[in-house]
C-alpha cells in the first residue's frame, strides 16, 4: 500500500518533535557563567534590585518596568549576555504558580536564545520545588509544534542554568530532574494533540504508543477492529461506522516495584476528529478545533511517560479509546441502539455526543479488571467551555474522595479543576423509550449529564470525571501555556497517580 505523500510515516513522528527538543535540554544548578546568551534577575515588589542588573527600581520604573509576576525587561548588553528584570511580585506571595510563571515570562522573553540563566534571588518555597516550578515553566513555554512548518524561526531552549538563593545545589538539582519528567508529560499530549488528525489517526497513536512505552517503563496492548468486535465494545466501533480508519483501544500498564499500594484505571476520550457525524457540526472555529478531541487520550498518555520515573507506588492501568467521528453512508444514525460491552444499550439521539460512547466500553473494562478507583478524561462538553471557560475544567465525582484528590493534584499542577456537582435529578433526561439509556440529556447541564451518562457505566467504583473540552487549547501563547494544544490534564493526572493509594 503506498502511502499519501500529505501524511508523516510513523517514524517521522514516533520521536516526536517537542518530546526531542525538552530531550535536548541540559539544567544545570550553578550561578550565570560564560556562554550564558541571558541572564535574568527575580525583582520583586519589594526590597533591593539585584547590582547585576545595573539599575535601581526607578530606572527600572522610567523604563517601563512592573514587578509583578508575568513582567520582563530585557537590558541589551555591548559584549556579555542580555540582562533581564524577571518580576516576582510579592515574596510572601511567592509559590509554586508564580514560580512558574516568571520563568515561564522570561524564557519568553528571551525566545531567540538558546542558553539562558536564571538567578531566584529569594524564594519561600523550598529549593526542590522552586526548581521544578522554575524548569516546568521555562520548559513548557518554550515548546512549539514546529514538524509541519518548513520556515521555523524557533530557538529550542538547549540550556537552562538555576541559581536559588542559598539552596543547596543537589536539591535543585533533584527538583530539576523532576521537572524534565513532569514537563515531559506535558509535551507529549501537547505533541499528539497538536498533530493533525490526517497526520495521526487512532492506528497511529497506537504506534506512538508502542514507541514511547518501552523508553518509559509502561506495557502497550493494541486492539484493532476484530479484537474489539470480539470484546463486544459497541459504542466505539459504532462511533467509528463512519469511518474508513479502524479504530484502536490502546491500553497502558504500569506496574511499579514490589507491592502496589492500589489500582487506579485511567480513561482517555481519544476522537482523532470529530466532524460530529451525522448530526454535523457547522464549520466555524471550534470545528476547526475537533483535531484535539483527542485531548483525554493524550493527557492519558503523557502521564503514562512519568509513572515509572516518579516513583509511582500504585498500579495503573489506562485505556484508550480512539477514532474518528465522520459522515458517510456507513455512519451511526439518530435513532440506532448500541450495545456497549457488558450489554448495556444506548439509543444515540445526537452523533455529536460521541465521546462518551467510546468511554463506556473502557470504563466497563476498567471494572472487569478489578481497578479500585478510576479516573476519566475527556474533551467531553461545550457545556464545560461555557460554564468554566478556557482556564479552569469541572471536576465530577461518585466519590468526594476521589474528586479532593484531583482537585489537590491540580493545586500543585496549576491546572485548575473546580468540583461541580453530580446532580442525580437530571439523571431522568437520559431516559429512553427503547433502550437502557440515552446518549443526550436535555437542553441545560449538559456537562453534569454527560457526567451522569458516565456513571451510570461506573457503578460503585470510586471514580472522577474531568471535562476538558474549555482548557485543551489556548488561543495565544499565556506564560507556559502555548498557543495550540495545553495537554491539560497530563501533570495533574501524573500527580494524582502518585498520590494514589487505598
Amino acid at each position: 500500500m503506498t502511502r499519501s505523500p500529505n501524511k508523516l510515516i510513523p517514524a517521522d513522528f514516533a520521536t516526536l518533535p517537542g518530546l526531542a527538543d525538552l530531550d535536548a535540554m541540559t539544567v544545570t544548578a550553578r550561578p550565570p557563567g560564560g556562554g550564558d546568551e541571558a541572564v535574568g534577575y527575580t525583582v520583586f515588589a519589594e526590597g533591593d534590585v539585584p547590582a547585576a542588573l545595573g539599575l535601581d527600581r526607578e530606572a527600572l520604573t522610567r523604563a517601563g518596568f512592573d514587578p509583578k509576576v508575568g513582567q520582563t525587561l530585557v537590558i541589551p548588553t555591548q559584549t556579555g549576555p542580555d540582562l533581564v528584570a524577571v518580576g516576582a511580585g510579592s515574596v510572601a506571595e511567592l509559590g509554586m504558580a508564580q514560580l512558574r510563571d516568571l520563568a515561564a515570562a522570561f524564557a519568553r522573553a528571551t525566545a531567540r536564545r538558546a542558553q539562558i540563566a536564571l538567578v531566584v534571588t529569594e524564594s519561600g518555597v523550598d529549593a526542590a520545588s522552586t526548581a521544578q516550578a522554575v524548569v516546568e515553566g521555562a520548559a513548557l513555554a518554550r515548546y512549539r509544534y514546529r514538524v509541519l512548518r518548513t520556515d521555523s524561526k524557533h530557538t529550542p531552549l538547549t540550556s537552562l542554568a538555576l541559581d536559588v538563593a542559598g539552596a543547596d545545589a543537589d536539591a535543585v538539582s533533584g527538583g530539576a530532574t523532576e521537572a524534565s519528567i513532569t514537563a515531559r508529560a506535558t509535551v507529549v499530549a501537547r505533541d499528539v494533540t497538536n498533530t493533525p488528525p490526517g497526520h495521526l489517526t487512532a492506528t497511529d497513536i497506537g504506534l506512538i504508543a508502542d514507541e514511547l512505552g518501552p523508553r518509559y517503563g509502561f506495557g502497550v496492548e493494541l486492539f484493532d477492529k476484530a479484537a474489539l468486535i470480539a470484546l463486544g465494545c459497541g459504542g466505539l466501533l459504532g462511533v467509528n461506522q463512519g469511518s474508513t480508519e479502524e479504530p484502536r483501544m490502546v491500553k497502558l500498564t504500569y506496574s511499579p516495584d514490589g507491592e502496589a499500594s492500589g489500582h487506579l484505571g485511567l480513561v482517555g476520550k481519544g476522537i482523532m476528529y470529530d466532524s460530529g457525524g451525522i448530526s454535523l457540526k457547522p464549520s466555524d472555529p471550534m470545528h476547526l478545533l475537533m483535531k484535539m478531541d483527542m485531548g483525554g487520550a493524550a493527557a492519558v498518555l503523557g502521564a503514562f511517560t512519568g509513572l515509572r520515573d516518579s516513583g509511582v507506588t500504585a498500579k495503573v492501568t489506562g485505556w484508550l479509546m480512539c477514532t474518528d467521528n465522520m459522515p458517510s453512508g456507513s455512519s451511526y444514525k439518530l435513532g440506532d441502539v448500541l450495545i456497549a460491552r457488558g450489554g448495556k444499550t444506548v439509543e444515540v439521539k445526537n452523533t455529536d455526543a460521541e465521546g462518551r460512547l467510546v468511554m463506556m466500553d473502557a470504563i466497563v473494562l476498567a471494572n472487569e479488571e478489578g481497578v479500585d478507583a478510576m479516573i476519566d478524561i475527556a474533551t467531553l462538553t461545550g457545556a464545560a467551555l461555557m460554564a468554566l471557560g478556557q482556564s479552569t475544567a469541572p471536576v465530577f465525582a461518585n466519590d468526594q474522595r476521589m474528586a479532593d484528590l484531583a482537585v489537590a493534584a491540580s493545586h500543585v499542577t496549576d491546572e485548575p479543576l473546580w468540583q461541580l456537582p453530580l446532580e442525580k435529578k437530571y439523571r431522568p433526561q437520559l431516559d429512553s423509550d427503547i433502550a437502557d439509556i440515552s446518549n443526550l440529556g436535555g437542553k441545560y447541564a449538559g456537562a453534569t449529564t454527560a457526567a451522569l451518562f458516565l456513571a451510570d457505566f461506573v457503578g460503585e467504583t470510586p471514580w472522577a470525571h474531568i471535562d476538558i473540552a474549555g482548557t485543551m487549547q489556548s488561543d495565544k501563547d499565556d506564560l507556559w501555556r502555548s498557543a495550540g494544544a495545553t495537554g491539560f490534564g497530563a501533570r495533574t493526572l501524573l500527580e494524582t497517580a502518585r498520590t494514589f493509594s487505598l
